[in-house]
């Protein structure tokens, strides 16, 4: 799965593009800057975004390339982030160490995908958010974007109960039209949470 990711980072142009996931954007412009972990970041658009507005960001990905565009975008904007290369078995964080953790198109193997998520939700602090944009397996008929292992798209249900000891938490299923780069163009089937610690 590296050599795939390193593969489409490996070109000059952005596979998702430079701006923000529009979801993340409109939540993080309510809440108060403190810090924040993007997991499976990819190039680092989100992570720059939210270091822009004044987050302490860290983040991680499989992916070298990845890392190598996320550290020129952070570059050019001025800003910095903490970024490693590692995955999310290996992904160490100290618990309750940060006020919002945002999933934004971090699709996992799906025998692991509960045990990551319930991972990553120990370095929330209490009172911490979820942010989460994530394909439904509605998308599996869509050509615009998301795995094609329709085990790797997400149910409402499997999130939910994925999610469970959050408080607060929402979940919504809808279509989008989206243009986030060359691999995220046209109409979606996503999953939104927002969900507190």
């Amino acid at each position: 799965m590296n050599n795939f990711w390193n593969e489409r980072y490996s070109a000059e142009e952005y596979a998702y593009g430079t701006e923000p996931n529009d979801f993340l954007k409109e939540q993080l412009e309510k809440l108060t800057p403190g810090k924040i972990l993007f997991p499976g970041e990819g190039e680092g658009r989100n992570a720059v975004f939210a270091a822009k507005k004044g987050w302490e960001v860290s983040a991680f990905d499989s992916s070298s390339e990845g890392k190598r565009k996320a550290d020129k975008l952070a570059k050019k904007n001025k800003v910095k982030i903490d970024y490693q290369v590692q995955d999310y078995d290996l992904a160490n964080f100290k618990p309750e160490t940060y006020d919002v953790i945002a999933l934004i198109y971090t699709h996992m193997n799906p025998e692991k995908r509960k045990e990551y998520h319930q991972k990553l939700i120990t370095f929330l602090k209490p009172g911490g958010i979820l942010i989460l944009e994530g394909f439904s397996k509605k998308q599996i008929e869509n050509n615009t974007g998301g795995p094609r292992n329709i085990g790797m798209l997400f149910s409402k249900e499997e999130l939910e109960n994925d999610f469970c000891s959050l408080q607060k938490l929402t979940t919504k299923e809808m279509d989008i039209y989206f243009k986030e780069g060359i691999f995220h163009d046209g109409n979606a089937s996503v999953i939104r949470i927002f969900g507190m610690k």
